[in-house]
């Protein structure tokens, strides 16, 4: 087992953070008790903007609020359970109206705003489709997650499992390159492939239940401390599902190889 150091080896198959140029990703949005941005005031008529992207008053499409988000872009409290059919319905309510077709005939800055939206839209309804993504974008909201900061490190309670792993992986990958035979290496690593993948399973669960109390705490109104301390576990668990899920993946890809 010389040579192996598990603890410090990024999970093959990392991949760059998504929202890690989204300025909306890491601002936070004020919004009145209605969950919309407050203090807003029509460009064109001065009425006062109860909604997210157009003004009641004389219909023209509205800026976004400074520290605008994905959930506010939907009217959406920051919920980590949400209705995917509700969702995917509002998405092509939006593409509709937001679409630069519709504005072909306006002003310079409204078809700005057109086509800004629509980008807009697309990357908020990428976002939140997906219960992972949503919490790695709640996550980078609230400051939790800075890409680049540290070397990702395999999770103390898998040390042995991943010393293990990395040794079948470099096995394999010598055996290959000597002509040897390596069924029974491959063996054993899709045994490790199907041990890594119940884990990536069971992290999932476990996020879909702190999901649910987040929810719950936002629902009850609980103060900052408490809000903090569960962003902290969710933290830990999608970092430890990040790296579950770049072996399973690091797996696979040496199990394609022939």
């Amino acid at each position: 087992m010389s040579g192996i150091r598990a603890t410090v080896r990024s999970a093959p198959g990392a991949q760059p953070n998504p929202f890690a140029k989204c300025d909306m990703s890491v601002t936070q949005t004020e919004r009145d008790e209605t969950g919309q941005a407050s203090g807003r005031k029509c460009w064109n008529c001065q009425a006062a903007v109860t909604g997210t992207h157009f003004c009641a008053a004389c219909g023209k499409i509205q800026p976004l609020p400074a520290g605008a988000d994905y959930f506010a872009f939907f009217g959406l409290p920051e919920k980590l359970s949400l209705d995917d059919t509700q969702l995917e319905s509002e998405f092509h309510t939006l593409s509709w109206k937001l679409h630069p077709d519709n504005f072909v005939r306006s002003s310079d800055f409204e078809r700005e705003l057109s086509l800004n939206r629509s980008s807009e839209l697309n990357d908020a309804y990428r976002t939140l489709r997906e219960p992972i993504s949503r919490v790695e974008y709640l996550l980078l909201r609230r400051g939790l997650r800075k890409e680049g900061t540290a070397k990702q490190q395999a999770p103390p309670e898998l040390l042995e499992e991943v010393f293990e792993l990395n040794e079948s992986l470099d096995e394999l990958r010598e055996a290959r390159a000597g002509g040897a035979e390596v069924a029974a290496l491959r063996e054993r690593l899709g045994a490790a492939h199907k041990n890594f993948q119940k884990k990536l399973e069971e992290v999932d669960a476990e996020l879909s239940q702190i999901g649910k109390e987040w929810d719950a705490l936002l629902d009850a109104g609980a103060h900052e401390a408490k809000q903090q301390a569960l962003l902290a576990r969710m933290n830990v668990a999608l970092n430890r599902r990040s790296y579950i899920r770049n072996l399973v993946a690091g797996v696979q890809k040496e199990l394609a190889e022939v």
